[in-house]
């Protein structure tokens, strides 16, 4: 198809399917289900299959997910080249493929675990299994070709989730200029946050020292320090105290800070923080979907809204399984903020 019918044609569905979605304001229903069979009808068409609760839960989140990576790839199959940003967005679940292969094949797993299947958009030869340097041969994680160790596994992980930041930042930069600033602009964004989020919780949840945490911040050039795209913001808060409510009230973000009380205890709440950002993110992917109707940024914006919906299911899913209040669910999947103070 050609492009500019492509743009058309992508934006008209992409539209249709977000007016079903689960997301925003829509989200309601899904927090409103009171059991996972009711879940699972109000998702899906076919019969709920006939399984304990802990089977449906994961099929619930299984069938959800290869619904949302098919509706993906049906609507990048209408561009003859599709924007490699666009690629980049679908094999995150390459990355997260090779994550869970390693690990199995680290622990001697005989079958390969399952993956999500991107088809002709993976750059990996799962049939190779388990031959891990088979797999990845001739892909741009060609590098990924030893089976880590236990004791090495969070430090591939990490470097391949710093890979796949930058193959995502490099995809970008590469859109045509008129439609190159705003994706640009919201993946930084995505990532800075990121970055800061991850310092919040190495900090207040695992005492760690600043030293050891600039190490692992994904960074957009090395040496950059503070004006560093990616980690400028994580680093101008990695040595400050987090129970000082007047260290943090001239912050950049200080409007995404979780409440204070004078002459209360304080102390910043990493998860109140991060669902804040989410929230955040999720408002700017929803203005940014209408804004270039005639570009990759359709897409892209879709993809980022979608994943929310995705994060949203697993949340109903595990707390039924688990019979939380609905609205802690709303809380903990951060369609809703905490009351509590």
């Amino acid at each position: 198809m050609e492009r500019s019918a492509a743009h058309a044609y992508v934006y008209a569905k992409a539209s249709g399917m977000l007016a079903k979605s689960y997301t925003g304001s829509r989200s309601s229903p899904l927090f409103a289900v009171k059991s996972l069979r009711e879940l699972y009808g109000l998702l899906f068409d076919d019969e709920v299959p006939a399984v304990p609760e802990t089977l449906l839960a994961k099929a619930i989140e299984k069938k959800a997910q290869e619904r949302f990576v098919a509706q993906f790839t049906r609507l990048l199959q209408n561009y003859s080249s599709p924007d490699a940003v666009l690629v980049a967005l679908l094999r995150f679940y390459d990355y997260d493929n090779i994550k869970e292969i390693a690990a199995a094949l680290c622990y001697k797993e005989s079958v390969m675990p399952d993956i999500v299947d991107i088809g002709d958009y993976s750059m990996l030869a799962y049939h190779r299994w388990p031959d891990l340097a088979g797999i990845t041969a001739g892909s741009p994680l060609a590098w990924y070709n030893t089976v880590p160790q236990s004791s090495e596994q969070q430090a591939a992980d990490q470097k391949l989730d710093l890979h796949y930041t930058q193959s995502l930042w490099q995809a970008a930069k590469a859109l045509p200029l008129g439609e190159r600033e705003a994706v640009l602009e919201l993946v930084q964004r995505e990532i800075a946050y990121r970055n800061v989020m991850w310092v919040l919780r190495l900090k207040v949840f695992y005492q760690y020292d600043a030293d050891d945490i600039v190490p692992m911040l994904a960074y957009e050039r090395a040496g950059a320090g503070r004006s560093d795209l990616f980690a400028g913001d994580a680093l101008a808060v990695v040595h400050t105290e987090t129970d000082s409510w007047d260290a943090w009230r001239g912050w950049k973000y200080a409007g995404f800070l979780n409440p204070h009380e004078e002459g209360v205890v304080w102390e910043i709440d990493p998860s109140w923080v991060e669902r804040m950002m989410n929230r955040d993110l999720q408002r700017r992917y929803v203005r940014a979907f209408h804004r270039q109707p005639d570009s990759a940024l359709v897409l892209f914006a879709w993809f980022k809204i979608k994943q929310t919906e995705l994060n949203y299911i697993r949340s109903v899913t595990e707390g039924l399984r688990l019979n939380v209040e609905t609205g802690q669910v709303m809380v903990a999947a951060g369609a809703a903020v905490s009351s509590e103070r």
